[in-house]
C-alpha cells in the first residue's frame, strides 16, 4: 500500500531525528479511507502503529514524500498445503453426516484413523471402519435427525473441540447432548480427521448413584490391590 505526507525533500537532507516533529501531525491515505496518526513528541507517550515489515522513504518530483509501507504477512489457516483449518474441516466433517454424504467425509479422515464412540466396546480402526459405522448411523436414523454444532474451537488446526447436540426437524432431540475431540495431520497436502471421540449424554442419569459406585470400587481397589490387575 502507498502512504504520502506532506514532508518536504529538504527535510530529509536532514538527520533522522529531525523529521519527528514533522511527523507530529501527519495524514496517511489509504485505499478510500484517510487515518490520521498523531504521535507524541516524547518516546515514552508516542503512540505506535503496528509492526510493519518495511519502511522506504524517497522524496518526489512535487517535493511530497511517499512512504511506501509493505503490509503484515496475513495470517492463514491454510499452512502445509492443507485446505483448510481444522474447524473448517471438522464443520465439512459435521455437513457431510448430515446430508448422508459420505463421499465427501471419506476425504476427509485419515487412512489410519482411530475413532471412537463411548457408547461401542472397541474404536474403529481405519478410514473403512469409520465409514462404515457412519453409513449405519445414516441407514438406521432419519436424516430428519441433524447433528447441531453448540460451539467448536479454532485455535488450533490440529486439535478441535466440538459440543453439540440433535435436532429432529429443527426441535431439539432428547438425551442428544455430546461434546467431541478431533485430532487432525496434513496427509498429502489436505488435513485430515487422524483420531475422534464421541462422548454422547446418557439416557439414564444415575447423579450421586454414580459417584457412591465409584467410591465403592476405589475402596475395594485399596482394601484389594491386586484388583487393578483385572481392570
Amino acid at each position: 500500500m502507498l502512504m504520502t505526507s506532506s514532508i518536504s525533500s529538504s527535510s530529509l537532507r536532514t538527520s533522522p531525528s529531525s523529521l519527528l516533529p514533522c511527523l507530529n501531525q501527519t495524514t496517511f491515505s489509504y485505499s478510500n479511507s484517510t487515518i490520521s496518526s498523531h504521535f507524541m513528541s516524547t518516546p515514552t507517550t508516542r503512540k505506535h502503529l503496528a509492526p510493519l515489515s518495511k519502511l522506504r522513504i524517497s522524496s518526489s518530483e512535487n517535493n511530497r514524500t511517499a512512504v511506501d509501507v509493505a503490509s503484515p504477512p496475513p495470517t492463514t489457516s491454510n499452512v502445509d498445503g492443507d485446505d483448510g483449518g481444522g474447524a473448517v474441516v471438522v464443520r465439512r466433517f459435521y455437513d457431510g453426516i448430515n446430508g448422508r454424504d459420505l463421499a465427501s467425509v471419506e476425504e476427509l479422515i485419515a487412512d489410519d484413523c482411530v475413532y471412537e464412540d463411548l457408547i461401542f466396546p472397541r474404536p474403529f480402526l481405519g478410514r473403512k471402519a469409520t465409514l462404515d459405522f457412519f453409513k449405519k448411523f445414516s441407514d438406521s436414523i432419519s436424516s430428519d435427525l441433524q447433528f447441531v454444532i453448540d460451539d467448536i474451537s479454532a485455535e488450533d488446526s490440529s486439535a478441535v473441540g466440538v459440543t453439540w447436540h440433535l435436532e429432529w426437524k429443527g426441535k431439539p432431540f432428547p438425551f442428544s447432548k455430546g461434546c467431541s475431540f478431533y485430532k487432525l495431520e496434513v496427509v498429502n497436502g489436505k488435513r485430515q480427521i487422524t483420531y475422534g471421540r464421541d462422548i454422547v449424554e446418557p439416557a439414564f442419569k444415575p447423579g450421586e448413584t454414580a459417584l457412591a459406585a465409584i467410591g465403592a470400587v476405589t475402596w475395594l481397589l485399596q482394601q484389594f490391590p491386586q484388583l487393578a490387575d483385572r481392570l
